[in-house]
């Protein structure tokens, strides 16, 4: 059963109900369009503060599109990129192209435009779905895409090289297209999050979409009454797979186009959300307001939020005891995956096992997991090695790279790249990136232990740890430390506060200083080196 039967079958069933919401916390409160004024206007993503459409439009704009293409002589098999930020027509448009019987390549909006041309290529992408945020990026490459790409632009004022996706849509049929999709079909290409250079094309099958969509709303305990709020960006696998929990149970969901911690509880407030899935630096956020007194909870309608769930990076133990202190009927989920297991929930904590909070978890529904050492022999439980997982979410290859598909597929085995090791109780516990690993004369530092183990300090707002290079160590710890608003923190105060830690994993260099994130709310290691030890990655010449 393709992804797409999901979408029909609620527009059937659930019609008349809303699908999707949009909030735009930009805009002013009292500019607001239901789905029938949405129909007459066809306003853009940034007109309007609250938009929404039903099942049965969201179906409706979904053939549109697949119409629309197919019009345009794009074929079953065809790939067709998204270049958007969070609106309500990133949706129907990843669902038209899959109707069509063609490939989504959701595109990271942070992409510079030569990531963006390089991706369209590597993809081999005919058409480029962009919204205005995108106009100069696209024009410093526009002399190097093929000429052949279509070109729709979602937005107000279109260029004049480029196709208005509105009038274009709207004046395509509205009926199923007579296209046979099927879940051995390929899907979608995602790409990776290229901090190793240029980022991968992973190729996936409908199979793996609908099993992430049945695995998430099993995870979840998702039911048609939930309301699914999702503020990651939706080309990450991460929010569109765990919205799929909504799509799979017909139940709604609000797009929040903002991530400060007042526009995140007015929208579970007034949306009556009961899920949210949040990066680290957006808990981190909220927990700094509630302890400032900026955010109350007295003034908000929280008492229908049932779940609060983290993935995409390591999650400090310390941050989720305290979210615990202000929410205590809340449950909690850790979600670990990649975009090469179709996101997230390969590896879950589970709602009941918050008593071990600081594992990624257990194997999730319908997958297998073993941690192995460098010649691919499972260690011993407790002991350090890869992190493998296997399930029907694994990715069918880097799209044209078998080389770099071989070193990370084995007997149908991913090799995430990941160190982990399993406590007494079948727990998994993430222990750091492969490459991230800091060797420092002759002991092997992980980075995770040891900003876990800052972050408990009240003072501390965010931590990183990198290597240095070091002439008699090879490398030494460094820790970036980003202190809370008003607070000072010195570095005798803080060396003193890691005697607790055992003497060769203590930061050897403090620099106090913000830590990046990227957009998935990952930690930029790779930048933070360039910054602070002058090392630059350079891509090789395969990208693998």
């Amino acid at each position: 059963m393709p992804i797409t039967d999901l979408l029909e079958r609620n527009s059937k069933l659930y019609g008349e109900e809303v699908a999707l919401v949009e909030i735009n916390p930009e805009i002013r409160e009292e500019q607001r369009v239901t789905w029938k004024e949405y129909e007459l206007i066809q306003p853009t993503s940034t007109s309007y503060y609250r938009r929404e459409i039903t099942w049965s439009v969201f179906d409706e704009k979904a053939n549109r599109v697949a119409n629309m293409l197919m019009s345009r002589g794009i074929r079953k098999g065809q790939k067709c990129s998204i270049l958007l930020m969070n609106c309500l027509e990133w949706l129907p448009i990843y669902f038209g192209i899959l109707k069509a019987g063609a490939l989504a390549v959701p595109l990271n909006f942070r992409f510079t435009a030569e990531e963006i041309r390089y991706c369209l290529d590597a993809s081999d992408s005919d058409v480029l779905f962009y919204g205005p945020e995108f106009i100069g990026r696209i024009e410093d490459i526009a002399g190097h895409i093929k000429k052949t790409t279509l070109l729709y632009f979602v937005g107000d004022q279109c260029p004049s090289y480029a196709e208005d996706y509105f009038r274009q849509s709207s004046n395509s049929s509205s009926t199923a297209p007579r296209i046979l999709v099927e879940d051995v079909d390929d899907a979608a290409i995602y790409f990776s999050s290229g901090t190793t250079g240029f980022p991968k094309a992973i190729l996936h099958k409908h199979t793996a979409l609908m099993q992430s969509a049945q695995m998430e709303a099993i995870h979840h305990e998702t039911k048609k009454t939930d309301n699914f709020l999702c503020i990651p960006p939706l080309y990450h696998t991460g929010a569109k797979m765990h919205w799929f929990g909504s799509l799979y149970t017909g139940s709604r969901a609000v797009i929040l186009k903002g991530n400060s911690p007042e526009a995140i509880f007015s929208a579970v407030s007034n949306e009556r959300c009961t899920i949210v899935w949040l990066l680290v630096p957006w808990a981190q956020d909220i927990l700094a307001a509630l302890d400032s007194g900026k955010l109350k909870l007295e003034d908000y309608h929280l008492s229908q939020w049932r779940l609060m769930h983290i993935g995409a990076q390591p999650v400090p133990p310390s941050l989720i005891r305290r979210w615990m202190e202000y929410f205590p009927n809340h449950k909690y989920d850790t979600n670990y995956g990649l975009s090469e297991s179709t996101g997230p929930g390969c590896v879950h904590l589970g709602m009941e096992n918050i008593h071990k909070v600081g594992a990624i978890g257990v194997p999730g529904h319908g997958w297998k997991t073993k941690i192995v050492d460098e010649n691919n022999v499972p260690v011993a439980q407790g002991e350090v090695g890869e992190l493998c997982v296997k399930g029907p979410g694994v990715m069918i290859e880097y799209y044209k790279n078998p080389e770099a598909t071989a070193e990370v597929l084995k007997e149908g085995w991913l090799h995430t790249g990941d160190m982990a090791r399993m406590d007494e109780d079948g727990f998994i516990f993430l222990v750091d990136r492969k490459k991230d690993v800091i060797i420092s004369g002759g002991e092997n530092l992980y980075p995770v232990q040891i900003e876990n183990f800052l972050m408990t300090n009240n003072k501390i707002h965010d931590a990183a740890v990198i290597g240095l290079p070091d002439p008699r160590l090879g490398e030494i710890a460094a820790a970036i430390v980003q202190v809370k608003e008003g607070m000072e923190l010195s570095e005798t105060e803080l060396a003193q506060f890691c005697v607790d830690l055992p003497r060769y994993k203590r930061p050897r260099k403090i620099i106090f200083a913000p830590v990046i994130r990227n957009a998935t709310g990952k930690i930029d290691k790779p930048k933070l080196r360039e910054i602070y030890c002058g090392v630059r990655l350079v891509e090789k010449q395969n990208n693998s």
